[in-house]
């Protein structure tokens, strides 16, 4: 058991004024591996002042001393990758291998990515008889989901130390123990008091309570596109800044010429990454009619050689959902693909073969999908594959474009030339081409409801940022 019962503020180690504690379920066992305390609007008023009254030293500090931390922080997640590894493996269920290369890896991959960025701080432009500065924006508010812990915590943690922001960090329910041993790290490499601070507690609380504060001047959210609604609403009247990193529902696009058992093994093995739990996930393959038998056979194909196991079952590519209720959701999307007339190719509603406990989903694919389908327009957060079949180019990137979200794509043509030329087209904020690498240091957000903003890289650094005009 990994029970916490002090929050972080000010540089120590403090007493909740809220009671209680949230439980923490290993999805795998269904039985409870952690706790942590249950706070409150109390406990937001206490971070938020102390972050506020860190913020003019800190704001005041060297670029080069700022990247100094940024580089301990970075060691220190690469020195106990093995033990944060284990425990977000424990809270959300990913097979402790993927935990290691991607839950832990990738975001010590960017936390070492904004080592030398605090310099942009310090470079000025004139402009006639302007000098244009930096400054960091002030306290910042952070909310946090559970799919990738570490990685979203990350993600605003690093731009925010570099730019010279201090801030309060409000980490997802289901999945909070790896954010305590984030601050344990902090507190190692001896980060000022004030600078971070770490409260959690029910979003509808302590979440609400960083989105209102009249001292909080920007505000941070992965999450739903329902959750970046609602704290954007309860932000405006305090007219802070506001980013949103929310859902999606991407496509991958292939086109007539394409090598098919590259994307189409691609889209499964991704989807199967974090039992579909991404919100960058590929969960709409759009395919030339003529080749959707094919793609159906090497889709089932793929999907077959996913072995579906525990955390810590070393053969396990793919887990459980992170919660019952997650579990319970995508078992009712699948139902109604069925009930749409969807053509089931594999998986379904039962727990996959041989397992009897566990949040297990099986990895699940439709064909003959239309987009108008609940299945096709609608994030599942689960392993459900939709395949789309389309008869000219033009069509293809209309269903691509046919979402309310934009945040990620995919698109295999039989040269570069011809995918980034549909590429262009489809209204998203990031796209594979021809199976392109995830990029840490090039900007990720969204079109449309998938949010606002861009995180990582130079890009995700200006989200932190206000900039003044010095007029000489």
């Amino acid at each position: 058991m990994h029970s916490y019962e002090k929050f972080y503020i000010n540089g120590e180690w403090v007493q909740p004024s809220g009671s209680g504690a949230i439980e923490v379920i290993n999805p795998t066992t269904e039985q409870p591996c952690g706790s942590v305390p249950n706070g409150d609007a109390s406990d937001v008023d206490a971070a938020v002042a102390a972050a506020k009254a860190a913020f003019p030293a800190w704001a005041a500090t060297s670029a080069a001393e700022r990247s100094g931390y940024i580089a301990q922080l970075a060691g220190k997640l690469d020195e106990n990758k093995e033990a944060l590894a284990s425990l977000i493996s424990e809270e959300l269920g990913m097979p402790v291998g993927w935990s290691v290369a991607i839950q832990v890896g990738l975001p010590t991959g960017v936390m070492a990515s904004y080592i030398d960025l605090p310099a942009e701080m310090e470079k000025e432009e004139e402009l006639a008889n302007s000098l244009i500065i930096k400054e960091p924006i002030g306290v910042c508010g952070f909310i946090t989901p559970w799919n990738y812990p570490l990685h979203q915590i990350v993600g605003k943690v690093a731009p925010a130390l570099a730019a010279g922001c201090t801030m309060v960090l409000k980490p997802s329910s289901e999945t909070p123990l790896d954010a305590f041993k984030f601050a344990e790290l902090i507190d190692e490499v001896g980060l000022p008091a004030g600078v971070f601070n770490l409260v959690t507690g029910p979003g509808r609380v302590v979440g609400e309570a960083i989105a209102t504060h009249k001292d909080v001047d920007m505000l941070s959210i992965t999450g739903s596109t329902e959750a970046g609604v609602r704290v954007a609403e309860l932000a405006a009247p305090t007219v802070k800044r506001v980013t949103q990193e929310l859902g999606g529902k991407s496509a991958s696009v292939i086109l007539d010429g394409a090598e098919l058992e590259a994307a189409v093994g691609a889209a499964v093995i991704g989807l199967s990454i974090n039992t579909g739990q991404t919100c960058a996930a590929l969960t709409r393959l759009i395919v030339p009619r003529q080749s959707q038998d094919a793609v159906v056979a090497i889709a089932k194909g793929a999907a077959a050689t996913v072995v579906v196991g525990g955390a810590f079952d070393e053969a396990a590519g793919m887990g459980p959902m992170v919660s019952k209720s997650q579990q319970a959701t995508v078992r009712k999307y699948i139902q109604q693909g069925i009930d749409e007339g969807a053509t089931l190719v594999t998986g379904g509603v039962d727990m996959p073969e041989g397992l009897t406990e566990g949040y297990y989903v099986p990895m699940t694919i439709f064909a003959d999908v239309t987009n108008d389908m609940v299945i096709a327009q609608e994030e599942i957060f689960g392993p459900v594959l939709s395949i789309i079949p389309y008869d000219t180019e033009e069509e293809a990137i209309a269903i691509a474009n046919d979402s309310p979200f934009g945040l990620s794509g995919a698109v295999w043509g039989p040269d570069v030339d011809a995918a980034k030329a549909v590429a262009r087209q489809i209204r998203t904020g990031q796209i594979a081409i021809n199976g392109g690498d995830f990029n840490i240091a090039a900007p990720f957000g969204g079109y449309k409801q998938s949010g606002n903003g861009r995180e990582l890289g130079a890009h995700g650094l200006t989200e932190f940022i206000e900039i003044k005009s010095l007029q000489l």
